[in-house]
């Protein structure tokens, strides 16, 4: 078996067809990467204007804890319409308070009962 270093290696010269194609896929490529780095420097700038701009959906809620009795478990959560209701369950009972999503002020409560 021969020794590769026994060769020196020669590279081809290319015809000028051959060095036309590859100038011209070099230019593809770099027309190609250069629209994909616009692309996601716009897709970004769109992201982080999104996440900067404040369009009143997060503000309504600003309270920190809602009040509901000693030892009651909550059923559930909902938050809609600057307003919070909370489904509880205290030993049989059942309830539901309606809370407002600024002030954290109770604006009803309504009792679940059976038919």
């Amino acid at each position: 078996m021969s020794d590769p270093q026994d060769k020196p290696e020669t590279t081809p010269e290319l015809t000028p067809e051959a060095k036309a194609v590859l100038k011209r896929a070099r230019r593809s490529f770099m027309v190609s990467m250069g629209l994909l780095v616009v692309g996601l420097i716009a897709i970004g700038g769109a992201l982080v204007y999104r996440a900067s701009q404040s369009d009143g959906k997060g503000g309504d809620y600003v309270i920190a804890a809602l009040k509901i009795p000693a030892g009651g478990e909550v059923v559930s959560a909902v938050a809609a319409d600057g307003r919070i209701t909370v489904t509880y369950r205290l030993g049989p009972i059942t309830s539901v308070r309606i809370f407002d999503g600024k002030s954290g002020e109770m604006i009803r409560e309504v009792p679940v009962v059976s038919e």
